[in-house]
Order: structure tokens, then C-alpha cells, then sequence
């Protein structure tokens, strides 16, 4: 089978949860009198983090949008959706060089996954829940650990810097308040009216967005970081949808 790791990798472009508008032209030249911009142009600013990061889909005007997991500050990342989505970013997140953990306690769905991931140079690696190994996460080595433990996962090792963690929960549970209050970036998928109502004040949904989640399709997600709300389609290869089959929220 052809590997899809390399047809996967792409550059990141921001640092604020990888959701951001191309940075602007740098001044040209040490010799540059200084670095002004605008008072217009200043929501146009963001901050280049490395060169890795990964595609997580198109905004509304087609722009793509990413998401960059290599940081020197720990990351945590919590996803109330499918498994769909979470095995689309592992494999992504694998194409640009970084090592993926999955702790899970359905280990033959990521089968497949870790199967196309042993063909890179770092392979995606299955751990029973509360049996990750540490995984010594550094600047030349970036981690993910990715959590598929349940609507209430046990609690693990913290992310740490060099080593984001991203945690799949399928629907709202008990340990949701707290994940989604402490995660720097939540995405929502199609949620019941009632699972909208309560993810409502821990993200500040608006009541257009509480109405929206109700109705995504399969492969839509809201990006939440702070008061940034973003809905994002994730777009496929031909290789993700032989391996993955098509977008979907329910496994």
C-alpha cells in the first residue's frame, strides 16, 4: 500500500491555536528603519510557530486552516465528536514528523491507522488506558498524545511542552465541564439540542451556534479558542477516504 504520510504534510502559518491568517510580508533588509504596521492591518498579525502543522479543513471561503500541535508550551486540544476526525488528525499530525500516541480502549478501530502510520519515520504507536509510556517529548522529537478513552477518560500524565494532547470524547459526560474549561482549543460536532445548551457557557456560544451544532454534517467541527469560533469542513484525499471512508460523526 502506498504510504499517505507524505502526501499529507503541510506548513503551518500561525501560533494562535493554529487558526490564523497568512502572517504579513517581513520588512526586507538589517538595515530597515523599523517594523510599523498599520492600525488597520493589526488583526492580520500572528506569530509563525516552527514549520510544521497540520491541515484541519476549509473555513466558509475555502481557506485552509491549521492547526499547529509542535510547541514549546504544553497544548491541550479536546474534540466532542467522531472517531472520524480523530483519526484524520493523527495521521496528519504523523506526516509532519511528529510521534503519535493513542490511548484507547478500542484498539482494532485504529488499526487500520496505525497500520498506514508504521510507514513513516515515526510510526502511530496503541496503548491500553493508563499504559502510555513517556514519551519524552523534545524540540527535535514533538509529541501527541491522542485519547480515545470514553465520555469520562481517566486522568493522565498533563501535556507537557514539546507534547500536546488531544482527547476525544464521543458526547458531553460528567468529566466535560472541567476538559472543555481547561483545553486551550475545544471542537464541537453534531451535539444533541440539550449537549449544545450545556457546552454553551464553559466556550461563550452564541445563540446561533448553540442552533447550528444540532445540524452539522458528518466532518463539520466549531473550533473554539477563546472568543476565536471558527466552523471548519475537513476535506479528504482520495488516500484518507479509502482508508477512513467517508466523513461522519458516529462510529
Amino acid at each position: 500500500m502506498t504510504s499517505l504520510l507524505p502526501s499529507l504534510a503541510h506548513r503551518s502559518l500561525s501560533a494562535f491555536a493554529g487558526l490564523c491568517r497568512p502572517p504579513l510580508a517581513a520588512p526586507e533588509g538589517p538595515g530597515h528603519a523599523g517594523h510599523l504596521v498599520p492600525a488597520s492591518q493589526l488583526a492580520d498579525l500572528c506569530v509563525p510557530l516552527g514549520d510544521d502543522g497540520v491541515v484541519i479543513g476549509q473555513d466558509a471561503a475555502g481557506t485552509p486552516q491549521l492547526l499547529g500541535l509542535q510547541r514549546p508550551a504544553p497544548y491541550t486540544v479536546v474534540l466532542v465528536g467522531g472517531l472520524w476526525t480523530a483519526q484524520i488528525l493523527a495521521l496528519r499530525a504523523a506526516a509532519t514528523g511528529i510521534r503519535v500516541a493513542v490511548e484507547t480502549g478500542r484498539a482494532p478501530a485504529w488499526s487500520a491507522v496505525a497500520g498506514a502510520g508504521a510507514q513513516g519515520p515515526h510510526p502511530i504507536t496503541l496503548h491500553r488506558v493508563g499504559d502510555l509510556p513517556p514519551l519524552d517529548a523534545a524540540p527535535a522529537t514533538p509529541a501527541l498524545v491522542v485519547r480515545d478513552c470514553g465520555v469520562q477518560p481517566p486522568r493522565s500524565p498533563a501535556a507537557a511542552p514539546w507534547q500536546s494532547v488531544l482527547t476525544l470524547l464521543p458526547h458531553l459526560g460528567p468529566a466535560a465541564p472541567r476538559l472543555l474549561r481547561t483545553a486551550a482549543l475545544v471542537g464541537l460536532q453534531r451535539l444533541s439540542p440539550e449537549e449544545a445548551e450545556q457546552a454553551a457557557p464553559a466556550l461563550g456560544l452564541t445563540g446561533q451556534e448553540r442552533a447550528l451544532l444540532p445540524g452539522l454534517p458528518g466532518g463539520v467541527t466549531l473550533w473554539c479558542a477563546g472568543a476565536d469560533h471558527r466552523r471548519i469542513a475537513t476535506t479528504v484525499t482520495d488516500a484518507e477516504t479509502g482508508l477512513l471512508g467517508n466523513p461522519r460523526r458516529i462510529d
